[in-house]
């Protein structure tokens, strides 16, 4: 079929209503989103009690006679049992993983309703529901028992089973819709997000060294007892340390790679062949798999 008359059928084909993923998918992105909530609040209020500690530290003269010394204390105490949390619940580990599994069912459920490699329209309908389930199983042996069940079904939705049963030319339409422009749109909006918040705090960081400076300049002979230069040291630590815990710099780069990419996939979903149609949604996942990889790498994760 060539481009024109592919064109032509994508017009008199509308796409099937985006699927209803597993409910797998729904337990480990919502294990993942909660972990990911501990794991940043625990690290912001590590580094707040730091901070508020050192604000404390440089209003103050010496500890036996200094009237913020329990505040000290607290700070330094809060700042010490938010690392206790982290390194004994460890919540960064259950977000990672969790996000593993949940992209990994993801491109199995695109797999399957569009029938896609390993999942071609030669298997019968329970054959290629079996394999779906054999997959996922192997995903999900190592994080199961942190997964909260969720009611839909586990592996195999009704809309699922329906756009599997489709035309190509369907679930192309729905394919391209639902699974290439939606995630391709996310990076892209993902990708500038990122890229303007490092913007900003590279801005604010650099207001706040060169207000250091002034400050330890204005300091000079001065009997001023607070420190101000030191205090501003540390809310720039501070801030320079979220920045990093973020890494909004990286991610900006590595959504926008993944959004090029796939507008490149999409563009050949459009114009591929039928016999061809297998491998091409293969090479769209493995964009989407590429980023997911980079993601994980960046914190560490084999």
């Amino acid at each position: 079929m060539n481009s024109r008359s592919n064109e032509s059928a994508m017009r008199g084909h509308h796409a099937h209503d985006d699927i209803e993923l597993p409910g797998l998918f729904h337990a480990a992105d919502a294990a993942s989103r909660k972990a990911q909530k501990s794991y940043l609040a625990l690290s912001a209020t590590r580094l707040v009690s730091l901070l508020a500690a050192a604000t404390f530290g440089a209003i103050g003269t010496t500890l036996d006679s200094n009237p913020f010394a329990w505040a000290i204390l607290g700070c330094f105490t809060l700042a010490a049992i938010a690392e206790i949390l982290l390194i004994t619940l460890q919540p960064e580990r259950d977000w990672y993983s969790g996000r593993a599994l949940a992209e990994s069912i993801k491109t199995l459920a695109w797999r399957y309703s569009v029938g896609a490699e390993p999942f071609e329209p030669s298997l019968s309908s329970t054959a290629a529901a079996s394999l779906l389930r054999a997959r996922i199983t192997e995903v999900v042996s190592k994080g199961k028992d942190r997964l909260d069940l969720d009611p839909r079904p586990a592996a195999v939705t009704d809309s699922m089973k329906a756009l599997r049963s489709s035309e190509l030319e369907i679930q192309r339409a729905t394919y391209v819709k639902f699974r290439t422009q939606d995630q391709k749109q996310w990076y892209s909006n993902k990708g500038s997000a990122s890229a303007r918040w490092a913007r900003r705090w590279r801005y604010l960081l650099l207001a706040g060294e060169i207000t250091a400076v002034a400050a330890a300049g204005a300091a000079i002979g001065s009997e001023d007892p607070i420190d101000f230069a030191g205090l501003i040291a540390a809310i720039v630590a501070s801030g320079a340390a979220w920045l990093v815990l973020k890494q909004y710099s990286q991610l900006a780069s590595a959504y926008r790679i993944a959004a090029v990419e796939l507008a490149l996939q999409e563009d050949a979903l459009r114009d591929v062949e039928a016999e061809d149609w297998s491998q091409a949604v293969a090479n769209a996942e493995e964009a989407i798999s590429r980023e997911h990889t980079m993601w994980l790498a960046s914190r560490g994760v084999e």
